[in-house]
């Protein structure tokens, strides 16, 4: 009886890491004469320690040891996929930093590094009242108290330099403003929602026309706050991401405007989903787009190759949908304080399977805590079957960002409070 050979997976992934090591390995002369100095602000260029970790084995051991350990330094525990020591007490804050939902699993985060959470903070105002005056001055309040500072930093503990951090806050910066104003309480209506997200979106993906209309189009980008702050953040973008993880990212915004979209065309026929149909809005409109940058934010690239491969595009679906899951938690008494009905998990589940809103909201920590699980389980076995360095920093990274994401939404009192139900 012959030997049983590899699975679908293992060959599939087999076939991935051998594409990306012919990729990315380097010959002996172009190794000497390749230097390794530092850029200007005192940074590796990106790729080139993953690149020569692939060298050989003798002369990258030290190199591709330290890749497979990570970083390490202030904040850097989350991206780890399995959790060795939680952060002490002193590194996690005061009680007044806020109060995780009971039952909620999670990994505690140590506080992001303040140096870096002040400078991000400060330039990214900048950037939204001077360059894309993405807010007016009532709203200021608001946008301070979003503190997207300390999300981005706590989300991003391996970024290598603060302009690497501006990237994603740019980002998450247009796309609130976009979800501010298209769809929720700043001017937002499902009515018209389709045309809208259309004409922001060719801000992020160029529209290709003649000479005659494109000058309209061009000037169209300036006419309100979502598409001046998506412009420009993704011109930010470009700059640093290579083709292939620009373009990743627009697939990601797609993904992103469907689901609003989804959910525009139930506010207008008043309709409930039902629970498995709100999951699967809820798999579109999600936080993907901010951990499916992690690698540019990083300084490195996870190739294209190896981010389209089943398995990996799990883990990314996986901690993009709890991710977003822990948002309707923290967000459900702040949502059902706002005019209208505002759907989320809790709502739907005691809407459609006619329970009480406490046993709806815990069966909902219940989703989100399945969620998580199959996440991590899915990302240690992918880790296993293919312990690429750039694959393995990259499964670190998008936990550090699930670990951040949460850390945001316990420790933002001035959004978030949590509902009487314990």
């Amino acid at each position: 009886m012959p030997e049983p050979g590899p699975t679908t997976v293992q060959s599939r992934l087999a076939d991935a890491v051998a594409l990306v090591r012919a990729r990315t390995r380097l010959t002996h002369s172009e190794t000497k004469s390749e230097s390794l100095g530092d850029t200007a602000d005192g940074v590796v260029p990106p790729n080139v320690e993953e690149r020569h970790a692939l060298v050989s084995p003798a002369a990258a051991a030290p190199d591709l040891e330290r890749l497979l350990r990570g970083p390490s330094g202030l904040g850097t525990a989350g991206l780890y996929l399995t959790r060795k020591e939680p952060p002490t007490p002193g590194e996690l804050g005061t009680p007044e930093e806020g109060t995780p939902v009971p039952g909620l699993y999670h990994h505690p985060l140590a506080q992001p590094d303040p140096v870096r959470v002040e400078e991000v903070s400060r330039r990214i105002k900048r950037w939204a009242v001077d360059e894309v005056q993405a807010y007016p001055p009532e709203w200021e309040d608001q946008f301070d108290g979003f503190s997207v500072g300390r999300y981005m930093v706590a989300c991003h503990p391996d970024a290598p330099t603060v302009d690497h951090l501006m990237i994603a806050t740019r980002l998450m910066v247009a796309e609130n403003v976009l979800d501010d104003c298209y769809c929720e309480d700043h001017g937002g209506s499902p009515v018209g929602l389709g045309s809208r997200l259309l004409l922001a979106h060719t801000a992020l993906d160029p529209v290709l026309t003649t000479r005659e209309y494109e000058q309209p189009w061009a000037e169209s980008l300036q006419s309100d706050a979502p598409r001046r702050a998506y412009r420009s953040a993704m011109a930010y973008f470009v700059q640093q991401a290579t083709p292939s993880q620009a373009d990743r990212y627009r697939h990601d915004m797609a993904r992103l405007h469907l689901g609003y979209l989804a959910e525009a065309a139930w506010a207008e026929a008043d309709h409930v989903p039902e629970v498995w149909e709100y999951l699967a809005m809820r798999q579109f409109n999600n936080f993907r787009p901010c951990p499916t940058i992690t690698d540019t934010v990083g300084g490195y690239e996870l190739p294209a190759d190896m981010h389209a491969q089943p398995d990996m595009q799990r883990v990314i679906a996986l901690a993009s949908n709890a991710t977003t899951i822990v948002n309707d938690l923290y967000s459900y008494t702040k949502e059902l304080d706002s005019p209208g009905t505002h759907l989320n998990l809790p709502v739907v589940i005691a809407e459609r399977e006619d329970v009480p809103a406490r046993d709806a909201y815990l069966k909902a920590v219940g989703i989100h805590n399945d969620l998580m699980h199959a996440f991590e389980s899915e990302a240690d076995a992918l880790a296993a079957a293919c312990p690429v360095p750039s694959v393995l920093r990259f499964l670190r990274g998008v936990a550090a960002w699930v670990d951040g994401n949460h850390y945001w939404h316990q420790t933002n009192t001035y959004r978030y409070s949590l509902p009487d139900f314990w």
